[in-house]
């Protein structure tokens, strides 16, 4: 049987009203006989509107679902965004489709997310708002981050995963690496069975506290890419320490599985969960911060700072920023685009510092050409990793920043 609930059954979602863009309002009412009756209502149906009946048509179909009337209110929502809304509303329903409802794929192909890449900005995404995707990656963020957790009022979680796997199929996000924030394990599960064979770049963890949990998250992940055959993909994986108890496991939580690229902060829970009032002022926060840079330096991966809150203080963001760096973040999370254009100058090099760390790749190719094992610039010795270090900071800058 495909009808899971009711002949009566109704199920509706997305969202109405006035202020509404980009995005749809479906409710769906099954019925015992009668066939499929589609209502649209949409600024654009002379245009559209037989594409988007056609569209509903074939997923009611898909579903299983034989008569019903379907309402539609279309506040401008793209094929992906109907999809999305249309599946929420028939599993709502009590339905079960029996065939693939999932969009075509039509964003281009990108290469495997490397291990070392840069990630200075990542914007944040409300996972259960398609305006703030279409265009997100024109505003040149390093990443973006599909949100499905604290953006995402609890009775929207389901609506929110067929989004962001809807989003993860058709957005065109450019250049940027493509991040989703997962729910706190164990709900966090079902976000990976929707997410996972739509191959995002990485996996943000929250409210992670042990390293079971980032092995549990990554075992998952490996039973889904195999269930897709896409067994040889990885899945970046990066844990957010918001409590005191993940700041105390953030070296083995670092270290918990090969698939971790970066750990990262989440400065709003966790000075609450230190005791702390007020998370901002610095001190309070500076010990943990610290931590996170040096368990992430020790294992071996990318130390990523919180957001600032703060939209209209670009002076205060930027202050943030070089405290960040100074620490050793290579990057932070931003809630606005118009943070990334100054998070990215206040986490770039210095003129002096790229000089320095020309003449340090300089001085060591000159060493292996002579065949030397010491490399040394003026009086003193250069470490290999310094040389590194220095290699990173010229590749990153001639990469464009």
């Amino acid at each position: 049987m495909i009808l899971t609930s009711a002949p009566s059954a109704v199920g509706q979602a997305g969202r109405r009203g006035p202020d509404v863009r980009s995005d749809a309002w479906v409710r769906l009412e099954v019925r015992p006989e009668g066939g499929v009756q589609v209502e649209l209502r949409s600024r654009v149906e002379r245009f559209y509107g037989a594409a988007i009946r056609a569209q509903a048509a074939a997923l009611l179909e898909a579903a299983g679902v034989p008569h019903a009337h379907l309402e539609i209110e279309d506040g401008g929502a793209l094929p992906w965004v109907l999809a999305a809304r249309l599946e929420a509303a028939v599993y709502r329903a009590g339905f079960t489709p029996v065939s693939d409802v999932r969009p075509p794929v039509t964003r281009p192909s990108t290469p495997p997310s490397p291990r070392e890449r840069r990630r200075r900005s990542r914007l944040y995404l409300p996972g259960n708002e398609p305006k703030f995707m279409q265009n997100a990656g024109l505003h040149g963020p390093d990443a973006v981050i599909l949100d499905l957790e604290d953006s995402v009022h609890p009775g929207e979680k389901d609506a929110a995963r067929l989004l962001v796997r809807s989003a993860l199929r058709a957005v065109d996000f450019g250049t940027a690496e493509r991040m989703v924030r997962i729910n706190q394990l164990p709900l966090g599960f079902e976000d990976l069975e929707a997410v996972v064979p739509e191959l995002p770049d990485v996996i943000l963890l929250p409210k992670t506290e042990r390293p079971g949990q980032v092995r549990a998250a990554a075992e998952r992940i490996r039973h889904i890419l195999a269930a897709t055959e896409l067994a040889d993909h990885t899945v970046w994986l990066m844990p957010i320490l918001e409590s005191a108890l993940g700041v105390e496991h953030a070296y083995r939580i670092a270290g918990a599985h090969p698939s971790v690229v970066a750990l990262t902060i989440g400065l709003e829970d966790s000075p609450a969960a230190r005791g702390v009032v007020t998370p901002r002022a610095g001190p309070e926060s500076a010990w943990a911060r610290a931590r996170r840079v040096t368990a992430a330096r020790a294992a071996g991966v990318q130390a990523i700072d919180s957001v600032y809150g703060d939209v209209d203080d670009e002076a205060g963001l930027r202050a943030w920023a070089e405290g960040a760096r100074a620490l050793g973040f290579v990057g932070m999370g931003c809630v606005h685009p118009r943070q990334i254009r100054v998070v990215h100058q206040a986490l770039a090099p210095t003129e002096a510092e790229l000089t320095q760390a020309r003449r340090i790749v300089e001085a060591f190719h000159a060493a292996e050409t002579r065949g030397l094992g010491v490399v040394s610039l003026g009086s003193k010795m250069i470490d290999p990793p310094v040389v590194l270090r220095a290699r990173r900071l010229v590749d990153a800058s001639q990469a464009g920043g």
